[in-house]
């Protein structure tokens, strides 16, 4: 996905902005950058961080770089911020997004006399980039963000870093968040609230959805007003957030406590141990833990010291080797045992199955699993969750074209699947059970899901689970 964080402030910003950027780290694998705005015009450093932390990368630009503005982001994919020179001046920006109709878009803008874009190494263009163009198009550069976030079919949430001050534009339905913190002699713009409490600053406001402010040394100021409607993403609790991350005041870590005990609740095993998939699935075990009584352990530990996160190779393969060899089995706790395991979701099903091996391989009497999320049904369409071109790496959809004997599955019968009082819901899980290898299985439903989180269910988007916009 990727996330970001900028800066305001009366004398230098780079240290603030340095580790704001770093406490992003959790959300992005490929991409680091910053640039900054001082007495010596504009300057950025951007560095391929997927074998190197963000702060081994960026220290000695720390060191060099000055200005009392910046933007800095970390991403999972594309390059950025990027420098752009218009007819609104010089700006960088930095975004971060999921553009579905980037090919409608680039035709509009070669019509409108865009004349090329740079590809990336992978024949796309920057998403960045072409926000940039679309900014362009208007005659000031208020009048672009706003087109910007109007043209783009997805999500988009970014920053636009000008001599004059900071523009923040949050998604129009806020499928992402941004949010405001103030100190003293600074501001700052972030993806994440909890990335910039240890550096001093208290909470000033939450971007509502499609709200635009601009961030300059003397304060904040809302350009456009945010809208009514919202559909934030709910897996930023379940999975994406920090545990110490809150979205619309919704604590992260909180939540993730009310889902287990919602799996909790519903539960009739009586398993030895509960335990959570590092690191997603161990708030979601304690949950389910507390509300049980069942004891919570930890039979397996992450080796996080050198293995970057599982999902950055983009070959599958290799993706799966790495989680695999970064979970390491605690044999007294596991031997002999029935374990009730926790995991965020199951998407492809292969790392959840390598690791259900490797617990028997250990040991193991009973794996029981227990999604904190319900099934997932759907591709996201609004967020980089994952660059599968294709449903069918989803197993639930694998399983039910098995099941169906097609992988032409009607949007009714796909509606029968959701629905967990259903037989083919039943079918379904049985068949991802017996496929996976688990002594049982049993997802969160949704509605228990939406009710951990807490805010009104139509203001948070179910997209992936229940296909519903």
């Amino acid at each position: 996905m990727g996330g970001f964080f900028g800066v305001v402030a009366k004398e230098d910003c780079i240290f603030d902005l340095f580790f704001g950027t770093d406490y992003h780290s959790h959300l992005g694998t490929r991409r680091g950058g910053m640039a900054v705005f001082g007495k010596k015009g504009f300057d950025r450093a951007i560095h391929n961080i997927e074998n190197s932390p963000f702060r081994t990368k960026f220290d000695k630009d720390m060191r060099e770089m000055e200005g009392y503005m910046g933007i800095g982001c970390i991403s999972d994919y594309e390059p950025q911020p990027l420098i752009v020179r218009s007819h609104h001046g010089t700006y960088a920006i930095t975004t971060v997004s999921k553009i579905n109709n980037t090919e409608e878009i680039v035709d509009k803008l070669f019509e409108a006399g865009n004349s090329h874009f740079l590809e990336m190494s992978g024949g796309d263009i920057n998403p960045t980039e072409l926000v940039a163009a679309i900014i362009n198009q208007k005659e000031n550069i208020i009048d672009g963000i706003k087109y910007a976030l109007d043209i783009v079919d997805g999500s988009l949430t970014f920053m636009v870093l000008t001599p004059k001050g900071i523009y923040g534009a949050r998604d129009k339905m806020g499928r992402t968040p941004m949010a405001i913190g103030k100190k003293e002699d600074a501001y700052c713009l972030t993806f994440e609230d909890f990335a910039y409490r240890n550096l001093g600053y208290e909470d000033y406001k939450e971007l509502g959805p499609g709200e635009v402010v601009v961030v300059d040394r003397t304060g904040v100021k809302t350009l456009v007003t945010p809208g009514k409607d919202m559909k934030i993403c709910t897996f930023l609790w379940v999975y994406y957030g920090y545990p110490s991350s809150s979205y619309e005041g919704i604590s992260v870590e909180k939540m993730r406590y009310n889902c287990g005990a919602c799996l909790a609740k519903r539960d009739n095993v009586k398993p030895d141990i509960v335990a959570g998939v590092p690191d997603s699935g161990t708030a979601h075990a304690v949950g389910y833990s507390n509300e049980s009584g069942i004891p919570f352990s930890r039979p397996f530990i992450k080796y996080t010291p050198t293995w970057p996160r599982s999902f950055m190779p983009t070959i599958q393969s290799k993706r799966d080797l790495i989680a695999k060899m970064k979970l390491l089995p605690v044999h007294d706790l596991i031997k002999d045992k029935s374990l009730l395991l926790i995991d965020d979701s199951i998407v492809r099903g292969t790392q959840l199955r390598e690791t259900t091996e490797f617990l028997y391989q250990s040991g193991a009497k009973e794996v029981h699993i227990r999604p904190a999320c319900p099934p997932l049904l759907y591709g996201c369409k609004y967020l980089n969750f994952s660059r599968s071109t294709s449903e069918m790496d989803l197993i639930t959809r694998r399983v039910i074209a098995r099941l169906e004997g097609t992988e032409d599955v009607s949007e009714e019968t796909l509606q029968e699947y959701a629905n967990p009082e259903s037989e083919k819901y039943e079918q379904m899980l049985e068949e991802i059970r017996k496929e996976l290898n688990f002594t049982s299985l049993r997802y969160n439903r949704l509605d228990d899901l939406l009710s951990s989180v807490g805010i009104p269910t139509d203001k948070l988007c179910t997209y992936c689970w229940d296909g519903k916009e």
